[in-house]
């Protein structure tokens, strides 16, 4: 990737499935740091 993001932090909330999943996981790869929120605990260890 082009580590676009190297630097900067995101913070994503429902980040537990789907786009909220996605996201950050995309955000760490073009080098972000990143702060994920969850409702579901369960969901959110993973």
């Amino acid at each position: 990737m082009n580590q676009l993001l190297t630097g900067k932090v995101a913070f994503v909330t429902g980040g537990s499935s789907g786009i909220g999943l996605a996201a950050p996981r995309r955000f760490v790869t073009e080098g972000a740091r990143v702060v994920i929120a969850a409702v579901g605990s369960e969901a959110g260890h993973r």
